[in-house]
């Protein structure tokens, strides 16, 4: 199964957080088939060989993103922009996944709603409720949330740096 969606861009971008700062590596999620091909590709593309703390980046143009949360050996924590993205391809399919999100088949059409974990970057500066805001927020593209999250994140020179 390819996971790309038809049709749309996708960025994908993964960083790690070292005691100088954030450092940045483009992943390619051409060849993910399930969830756990994206901690792998993180690992491999950032080179992680321990606790480190690493984020997955990805925006799918005009539609969705999602942040990944990788440390360790802990288990991978998600938050997905939107619910339903994994109505439109297989990569929302991973990210729901990983989110602990059931699309709602039903009521495909029931607007943006977040999902997946809320607290994934509020030991970082991000609180649940401003990250939600930010998901929510009227006419502002993926890119431009991942933006802002960056800067208060401090890694906004590496994701513009791979974009």
């Amino acid at each position: 199964m390819s996971s790309r969606p038809s049709g749309n861009s996708v960025f994908s971008a993964a960083f790690v957080r070292t005691a100088d700062g954030w450092n940045g590596a483009e992943i390619d999620l051409e060849s993910v088939e399930i969830a756990d091909d994206l901690g792998d590709a993180v690992q491999e593309h950032l080179g992680l060989n321990g606790d480190e703390l690493a984020l997955l980046c990805v925006e799918v143009e005009d539609e969705w993103f999602a942040i990944v949360r990788y440390q360790g050996d802990e288990e991978p924590r998600a938050f997905l922009s939107d619910a339903q993205a994994g109505l439109t391809d297989g990569l929302g399919e991973l990210f729901t996944e990983l989110a602990g999100v059931v699309p709602d088949k039903e009521n495909s059409e029931l607007g943006i709603r977040p999902a997946g974990d809320f607290e994934l970057l509020s030991d970082l500066g991000v609180s649940p409720e401003e990250l939600i805001e930010l998901s929510m927020e009227e006419g502002v593209l993926p890119a431009d949330t991942l933006s802002v999250i960056a800067e208060r994140l401090a890694f906004a020179d590496e994701l513009d740096r791979l974009r």
